[in-house]
């Protein structure tokens, strides 16, 4: 049956439409929602979910001689867990009674042993001593239960030497090194100056005070930068609060700016104070990484150190990111080879898997040269290359390890197997010297691994999103040596959680397969009609499903909340997006506009055809950042298909964002005769003339991200062109809003699509954490 629409010339009929609607099974437009409504869907919100998943393994730590640990959470607690991999014991790692005691005795508050909230674990070599984070802490304990000892908190600004005898940090744009021991410090450069200093990272949204620097193996050298912010571009934001506001004013260069920042390569030897700089042009500030120069451990990336450190190798990236050169410098004198120099008409941004294999005189390179992200192995010496040691219509996505003295390479792949989802990681190994790969996890799922140190054993976690994780313990072989964990979800499924529903629909072209997520409220009814709401992140550097791996929460955390509300949700990976080929990847290069829309239309209106219930004349659509960008865009570009959007932070203009995201993804600005330039399509403030549903623009007044000039372009326009639009403004938020701001906007994104899709009323003024679902006893 079609869906009834109602105007006000015939509200008065509402009684009996509703009526004639329950007797046919379709949901009545207009019929209210109630607290007990929100209240049913707040309880998939993963904040009272998350605890409810028991016998996961998040991550595996190994310890020397094959041994390794780990947390996870039971009917008893948190649990750490300690494992022999070679004589397969597992036992607890420490005991948490006696922990519990001692640290309660230290810090002088009762910490119960079944909720130690221990962060920042590490285990010394010798598997005896515990250092942990509890409560903005640090503390060292004995794993015996001996006294716990508290330790001053390490200084995140500061990089530690591996020695763990020094650590080097910036100070009046110049850096130090501190001995960690005695605390004296020597000051190792002296020509550091505003906007001209050492080590820094802080332009975009990476600014920070932390050193970025990568220490030698032997902890005599440091490689590090000057990075040079003179003339760059500042960008602004005011806090909110009374009397006079805060400025915040700081480097943030733009796609198109004349002035970027530079970075002069340096390596300093550490004892000698002696600055050593690479006799290379100064970089542009690009890693092909990141949108910075940091490894997620802060260290300087793209960059390896030889194991004496006497040479450093290195990743050079052009300004439009489409030429990368590995280089190797001299760390005594400065003088740098290159080694590979590839050219790529667009972004190849998997290059990052490259390992300099010092002992056998190669490096190991990835490249989609052919159309796929393979391995490639080049001589160090002469540049050439050896072989390409992985090909297919398939693509190596991690390499975890390189086993010089075996000559095998381990690595993280999808796609490779028949029949399986194509985003599926598993784990393989191949030989450097040529051969098949070989599969070590068979499972059809999406594995995480761990391994070894000495390359003997690794553990794997398996899952997909309709599917619990599995943690397994299995040799270099692939051999099953012990299952580790089950993941238990019978408190998250008795509390009505349902697993999403894999999709699989026709992209615009009507031939390329496209693959995504279906969520439908848990007293669904196909009798119904629901309407359809998308859940947008088009990428290019990731999809709206992300991994397909097992979750409790996707997207902006309340898609199973939305649709418990009443309507079917979807994420939907278009036509631009990762781990599929690079044409696919590249397939909207140069037109950020593009934002998958294309996909997510025609994948839409085929379920609709496939399923009668789903209504797509009531189509929404919601996101942030990139997902802000293209909702907005979806209700200009698409009047007649969306209805509703709600466009949280979005970019609404590259040229008004950072030049490492816009640069990367749109290629550089080209300014022609006639002012155009190849930018003015993608911005969104250029063609809100379209606009005919209803569209709620959301931006925090402190996002250092996306600041919010990028949304207040799109709400001129808007005034300009006289057209009807809602905005929430959250003050003091960044990019992502956090605390009750968060949950404000939750509750604002239900009223709206409630009121504009399901043409409802809601609950006013639903208060969103008010009381928790109350859960089983554990003990």
């Amino acid at each position: 049956m079609s869906q009834f629409r109602m105007s006000q010339g015939v509200e008065m009929y509402r009684p009996v439409w509703c009526v004639l609607a329950l007797l046919v099974g379709v949901k009545a437009l207009g019929a209210p929602v109630t607290a007990a409504d929100y209240a049913r869907a707040e309880r998939l919100m993963p904040y009272n979910t998350e605890e409810l998943v028991l016998h996961t393994l998040n991550a595996a730590a190994w310890l020397p001689n094959g041994k390794f640990w780990y947390r996870t959470s039971s009917a008893q607690g948190t649990e750490f867990v300690l494992v022999d991999a070679r004589r397969g014991v597992r036992q607890p790692l420490f005991d948490r009674d006696a922990l519990a005691r001692s640290l309660s005795t230290a810090a002088g508050k009762r910490y119960a042993s079944d909720k130690l909230a221990l962060e920042n674990v590490e285990i010394s070599s010798d598997g005896r001593q515990a250092s942990f984070n509890i409560d903005s802490r640090q503390w060292q304990c004995a794993l015996d239960g001996d006294a716990c000892i508290e330790r001053p908190a390490p200084n995140p600004n500061e990089a530690v030497s591996p020695d763990g005898r020094r650590a080097v940090f910036i100070r009046n744009q110049n850096l130090w090194v501190r001995e960690l021991a005695g605390g004296n410090e020597v000051q190792l450069t002296t020509d550091g100056a505003e906007d001209f200093g050492y080590a820094t990272d802080n332009p975009g949204w990476s600014h920070s005070s932390r050193a970025v620097v990568l220490w030698s193996p032997d902890s005599k050298r440091i490689a590090t930068f000057q990075q040079d912010q003179r003339g760059v571009g500042e960008t602004y934001l005011i806090s909110t609060r009374q009397g006079h506001p805060k400025l915040d004013a700081w480097k943030y260069p733009m796609a198109g700016d004349d002035v970027i920042p530079k970075i002069h390569r340096i390596i300093i030897d550490v004892d000698a104070r002696r600055v050593v700089r690479l006799k290379i042009p100064p970089d542009a500030l690009r890693s092909p990484s990141g949108y910075g120069l940091t490894r997620p451990d802060g260290q300087l990336a793209d960059a390896s150190w030889s194991a004496d450190g006497s040479r450093l190798a290195f990743i050079s990236t052009s300004r439009d990111f489409q030429r990368v050169q590995l280089r190797i410098a001299d760390a005594a004198d400065g003088t740098v080879r290159d080694v590979i120099d590839e050219h790529v008409p667009s972004l190849d941004e998997l290059n990052t898997n490259w390992r300099w294999l010092e002992g056998s005189r190669q490096v190991l390179w990835q490249s989609a040269r052919d159309n796929w992200n393979h391995l490639y192995l080049y001589d160090v010496d002469t540049g050439k290359l050896r072989r390409q040691v992985t090909s297919g219509e398939w693509n190596v996505t991690q390499v975890v390890r390189v086993d010089e003295r075996r000559r095998t390479v381990y690595f993280l792949g999808a796609g490779r197997e028949a029949g399986r989802d194509p985003y599926f990681e598993h784990f393989y190994k191949v030989s450097l010297d040529g051969g098949r790969p070989v599969l070590l996890t068979p499972e059809n799922a999406t594995h995480e691994i761990w391994m070894s140190p000495d390359g003997e054993f690794f553990v794997s976690s398996f899952s997909t999103p309709q599917t619990a994780p599995v943690a397994v313990l299995r040799n270099r072989q692939g051999k099953l040596l012990q299952t580790l964990e089950r993941a238990d979800i019978s408190q998250l499924l008795a509390l009505g959680w349902h697993a999403p529903v894999g999709i699989t629909v026709k992209a615009r072209d009507g031939v390329t397969d496209l693959h995504g997520l279906m969520f439908k409220p848990g007293d669904f009814d196909p009798r119904r009609q629901y309407p359809i709401i998308n859940a947008i992140y088009p990428g290019p550097q990731a999809g709206s499903v992300g991994q397909r791996k097992f979750a409790v929460s996707r997207g902006l955390g309340d898609v199973y909340s939305l649709a418990e509300l009443g309507f079917i949700v979807v994420q939907i990976d278009g036509m631009g997006t990762p781990m599929r080929s690079k044409a696919f990847h590249d397939a909207h290069y140069g037109d950020l506009a593009d934002n998958t829309l294309p996909d997510q239309v025609a994948g839409m209106k085929e379920l609709a055809r496939r399923y009668s219930w789903i209504d797509a004349s009531r189509a929404g659509i919601y996101g942030i950042s990139g997902g802000g960008y293209a909702t907005a865009r979806a209700l200009f570009e698409y009047p007649d298909f969306f209805k509703v959007g709600i466009a949280i932070s979005g970019n609404h203009d590259q040229r008004s964002y950072t030049d490492n995201w816009g640069e990367k993804w749109m290629g550089l600005l080209e300014r022609k005769p006639d002012g155009t330039s190849n930018y003015d399509g993608q911005a969104n403030q250029g063609v809100v003339e379209r606009l005919q549903g209803h569209l709620l623009l959301v931006y925090g007044t402190l996002d250092d991200n996306v600041p919010p000039n990028s949304t207040l372009l799109v709400i001129d326009a808007l005034i300009k062109a006289n057209k009807d639009f809602d905005l929430l403004v959250l003050p003091n938020q960044r990019h992502w809003p956090v605390g009750q701001a968060a949950d404000y906007l939750v509750r604002r994104r239900w009223d709206y699509f409630i009121r504009h899709l399901q043409g409802s009323t809601p609950p006013k003024e639903f208060t969103m954490r008010a009381a928790p679902p109350a859960k089983e006893n554990r003990s």
